[in-house]
């Protein structure tokens, strides 16, 4: 598709969708927990979508009614072997984290996925997993998708070190934790964001964090709730860097979630000088709203802790880094080659086919500032990634002539209404 360019700025209010990660835990919780849950501002992307069908699947009512969600949650007991394999789309999130809880279930369950989610590592999974009893199979030494796994209602509570800083393997060893005998010990490699740590409170359930070792005892029945699903950040960062970058822009964003796991967005807009304010804030819901506006940015470093707070918001961030005086460096983000595509090479790529200067690292890049973007020779492919897909978009504003979008459709696992917001805020 031909992508909008040459914009002469952003101006408006915008209610950000629905938090991708809350969302899908959502109906997870929602499913496994005793009675009904009911879920408000739930994202209705497709990856979310690929939940919801999931534990349909497996004997769970979910109705939609377009403003609510109801999940009538049936316990792990209750859950049945679905009658086919399980297609989880494009979203790594539905597959880890369902997997942990299909290895507390007595039956065999075979996951599938479209090309990109099938050339994503599942061994970080397989591994603690298998080491609580669960059989899992997949393809090649990674266990990639098609993945088949047999769950055991006998699973032992481990001591497990993330070898990785990842939010997903941390939640599917808390899931397949509930189902097991003892107290499961988890010790993160860093902080990932606690939205499982937080909604499995919420439900009823017990959880101990002290810093990076969390413990879960198991054995916990959950009770359903109500759930109000925030803003997402991720969501809101391409807005949040559409008018840093683009002269004569101004743009409110309304109910962005901002869990202290999910911020380094923020804190890295706060070192480059970005103008932005918080109003609004709301402790509870851990949203706020944000008003942000063109102006000069300088360059920064990005690494260590702050990686995991900002991992899917690295794409955005490198094209912001592209129009700050001064260098940039990402270190510590060797993560982003495991993603929906590898995220160092194919955004170092895009972004340099329209003037940039980014050299790639082995897990980062350095990024020269201050480059005016042009039209590029060739389309930019997303290659079913919905995070390339945005950020080219946004990049599409700074730059004349025409920008042309090949496989545009992977931002609907995302975001649906992502151009209709971008020609509402369009002057």
């Amino acid at each position: 598709m031909k992508l909008k360019t040459n914009s002469q700025g952003l101006q408006g209010t915008l209610k950000v969708p629905g938090d991708k990660s809350i969302s899908h835990r959502s109906i997870m919780f929602g499913s496994i927990a005793q009675g009904q849950t009911t879920v408000y501002d739930i994202l209705r992307g497709e990856d979310v979508l690929s939940t919801i069908a999931a534990f349909q699947k497996m004997g769970v009512k979910i109705e939609d009614d377009g403003q609510k969600v109801i999940v009538h949650g049936k316990g792990f007991d209750g859950l049945a072997q679905a009658q086919e394999a399980l297609d989880m789309g494009n979203s790594g999130t539905s597959t880890r984290l369902l997997s942990g809880i299909l290895a507390g279930l007595p039956f065999e369950t075979t996951l599938f996925g479209d090309d990109s989610l099938s050339k994503r590592p599942m061994d970080r999974i397989a591994t603690p997993l298998r080491l609580m009893g669960a059989e899992i199979s997949g393809q090649t030494d990674k266990v990639k998708l098609p993945m088949t796994i047999k769950g055991s209602k006998d699973l032992k509570a481990i001591d497990y070190v993330l070898p990785v800083a990842s939010a997903q393997v941390k939640s599917a060893v808390i899931f397949a934790a509930l189902q097991a005998s003892g107290v499961t010990k988890v010790v993160e490699k860093e902080k990932t964001r606690s939205h499982t740590e937080e909604m499995l409170v919420q439900f009823g359930g017990e959880i101990t964090v002290s810093g990076k070792t969390i413990l879960v005892p198991g054995g916990q029945k959950l009770v359903g709730q109500e759930v109000t699903v925030p803003g997402d950040i991720s969501s809101a960062a391409f807005w949040l860097v559409a008018a840093l970058v683009v002269p004569n822009s101004e743009l409110v964003l309304k109910n962005v979630g901002i869990n202290e796991t999910r911020t380094g967005i923020l804190e890295v807009i706060s070192a480059m000088g970005g103008q932005m304010q918080l109003s609004e804030v709301d402790d509870v819901a851990k949203s706020a709203t944000i008003t942000v506006r063109f102006g000069s940015l300088k360059g920064t470093e990005i690494a260590g802790d702050l990686i995991p707070r900002l991992i899917d918001e690295l794409p955005v961030i490198a094209l912001l880094a592209t129009q700050a005086e001064g260098e940039t460096i990402i270190r510590d983000a060797a993560e982003l080659k495991v993603k929906e595509t590898d995220r160092i090479a194919v955004v170092a790529d895009a972004l340099n086919a329209m003037g940039a200067k980014i050299t790639p690292t082995d897990d980062g890049m350095i990024i020269q500032g201050g480059t005016k973007l042009k039209a590029p020779k060739e389309a930019i492919n997303t290659f079913g990634d919905h995070r390339i897909g945005m950020m080219t978009a946004i990049a599409a504003l700074l730059i004349e002539g025409e920008l042309e979008l090949e496989r545009a459709e992977a931002i609907q696992t995302s975001y649906p209404s992502f151009f209709e917001d971008l020609e509402k805020l369009s002057k």
